[in-house]
């Protein structure tokens, strides 16, 4: 696993274009796994702070309830429709997958939380989980400005950066 100043460091463009679009949009999608191995999609916010990237949920949440227990995810960033008037113009889509950690500990999620900008007092703190998204993979897709083919960019911890045309 590596965090997210990993992606950054091993592939600066690819990781900008990527930050860019997760910070586009506020709604992206997170998918856990149950207590009996059965997926589920919850809608999430993400928060990119001092080069990781970061979920948050109210207490008991059923995905923290499925973090905590198992923490692999996969998450989403919800793509736009392509403008019928100019497909090339179509952002893609971006999806992530990995581990993610809980932060512990009340001045480090307060730190964090101020760090984006978020003024929380001790009730929210208890009410609430914070969990580091270690990344084991991000994939972008998109069509290529030709719209001849699909342009396939992926960082894989442990395989570096590609790029792959699909026709």
């Amino acid at each position: 696993m590596a965090r997210w100043n990993d992606v950054e460091t091993a592939a600066p463009e690819f990781a900008e274009s990527v930050a860019e679009r997760l910070g586009r949009r506020r709604h992206k999608t997170l998918s856990t796994l149950r207590r009996d191995g059965s997926p589920r999609v919850s809608g999430i916010e993400t928060m990119l702070i001092d080069g990781d990237i970061y979920i948050g949920s109210m207490a008991g949440a059923r995905k923290s309830v499925d973090l905590r227990r198992d923490p692999r995810f996969a998450l989403h960033c919800i793509a736009t429709d392509p403008p019928e008037d100019d497909p090339s113009a179509w952002d893609g889509d971006v999806s992530l997958s990995g581990n993610a950690v809980e932060v512990r500990g009340d001045n480090e999620i307060r730190r964090l939380m101020a760090a984006a900008g978020h003024a929380i007092d001790d009730a929210h703190i208890v009410e609430s989980h914070l969990f580091r998204l270690d990344i084991d993979e991000v994939v972008s897709v998109r069509v290529h400005v030709s719209l001849e083919y699909l342009e396939i960019e992926a960082w894989h911890a442990d395989g570096g950066f590609r790029r792959i045309e699909r026709r």
